[in-house]
């Protein structure tokens, strides 16, 4: 029962990590900045402070930007080492069958785990997303339940997954302001950008069958900073895109909705980037995976742990402003107890300044905590009262 209620609380803070980042840095809703479009958003991405919204909660269609969250839980699988890059994966006739972008899988056909996300990430290929959903959770139904079980993890409540691809079905919808939190989410893991940055990369090199992959995300060639993330397109979701630019240490997510034409998309996006770059930045305070306290786990194989930053901790300021009187405290929670999975929230480091919180990034475990066999139990209670004594 200790266990569970540790999860439990982990849980608990995450859900109100992500409602703080969800708080509106500003307020202005400049109307010029994006027109002829349903929806969109713009948010800074360490603190997940929003810069600016409109109808940022409105349910839509999300085409494949849908596949944001396909490669989350790919990459958690990765983190987690339940898959591996070098691992092949086979090809069901299910997933071959798959319409719209793809890369042409062929049924039994094998490619490395690898050369899968090259196809999703680059060439947003529909049959690698489903080959890959089948890999990880044994058919696309069971991988489709952990999409949504993840939404509800990051607290996402305009969001609704009917398939890892996009492709259009009843019930399969989100909003401009989920599809951020999943970037920020899938952000974590900065070995995607390693893909979402190259513009062209090719499949089966080696075989009479070279694929040629061309990026559908073009502002990575002409808008300086873009390294990421996916775009989307049906005749429902029109043209959509989330966005992601790092500049002068800032790095912003930027979603648009609903845009009648990939250069009204792409000209959006950008007009809510420079809007960010021009009256934003950040200062960093601490590093990512920083180790700030090693704490005590109960029944632990451990039983000392080091705590760790999640994410970078900095200030978002507007230019030509600074902060001073700037406060910084380290929480973790009370009688942690194993086991515990890596990522697990455990406390939060906080910026205030004159009684304002500035910032709050969770504070995490980095890898799993097993629990203690009772023979080391024992020993180490042995230890304690042999060092009272």
């Amino acid at each position: 029962m200790k266990a569970f209620a540790a999860i439990l609380m982990s849980m608990t803070l995450l859900f109100s990590s992500l409602s703080y980042s969800a708080v509106t840095f500003a307020k202005e809703k400049d109307k010029g900045l994006v027109e002829n479009i349903k929806s969109a958003i713009l948010m800074e991405k360490d603190t997940g402070k929003i810069l600016f919204q409109k109808n940022d909660n409105k349910e839509l269609p999300p085409a494949s930007m849908t596949k944001i969250m396909t490669l989350l839980l790919i990459f958690k699988a990765l983190e987690h080492h339940d898959i591996s890059m070098t691992d092949k994966v086979k090809v069901s006739e299910h997933a071959a069958s798959m319409g719209g972008s793809q890369v042409y899988l062929e049924p039994g056909e094998q490619m490395t785990v690898n050369d899968m996300l090259k196809a999703i990430t680059i060439s947003s290929a529909n049959d690698a997303s489903v080959a890959m959903a089948e890999y990880i959770s044994g058919s696309e139904k069971a991988f489709v339940k952990e999409m949504n079980k993840e939404a509800a993890n990051l607290g996402l409540k305009h969001t609704h997954f009917k398939n890892p691809t996009g492709l259009p079905e009843k019930g399969h919808y989100s909003s401009a302001h989920d599809m951020a939190v999943m970037a920020k989410a899938l952000l974590h893991y900065q070995k995607v950008l390693s893909y979402t940055s190259k513009y062209e990369a090719y499949l089966r090199e080696n075989t009479d069958h070279k694929f040629w992959l061309v990026n559908t995300n073009k502002l990575i060639k002409t808008y300086p900073g873009v390294d990421g993330l996916k775009t989307g397109f049906t005749h429902e979701a029109k043209y959509c895109l989330t966005a992601t630019a790092k500049r002068n240490g800032m790095r912003v997510i930027a979603v648009v909705m609903g845009a009648p034409t990939t250069k009204r998309r792409n000209e959006q996006v950008a007009n809510l980037l420079d809007y960010a770059f021009s009256n934003y930045k950040t200062k960093k305070l601490v590093d990512q995976n920083h180790v700030v306290r090693i704490v005590d786990v109960n029944k632990s194989h451990e039983g000392k742990v080091p705590v760790v930053t999640r994410d970078r901790v900095v200030l978002l300021l507007k230019k030509g402003t600074d902060t001073k009187n700037i406060k910084k405290r380290v929480s973790i929670n009370d009688n942690l107890n194993a086991p515990l999975k890596a990522g697990s929230v455990v406390g939060y480091y906080t910026v205030t300044s004159k009684g304002k919180t500035l910032s709050k990034t969770p504070l995490v475990v980095k890898k799993d905590i097993k629990e203690a066999s009772w023979w080391q139990l024992f020993k180490r209670n042995i230890s304690k009262m042999t060092n009272r004594s």
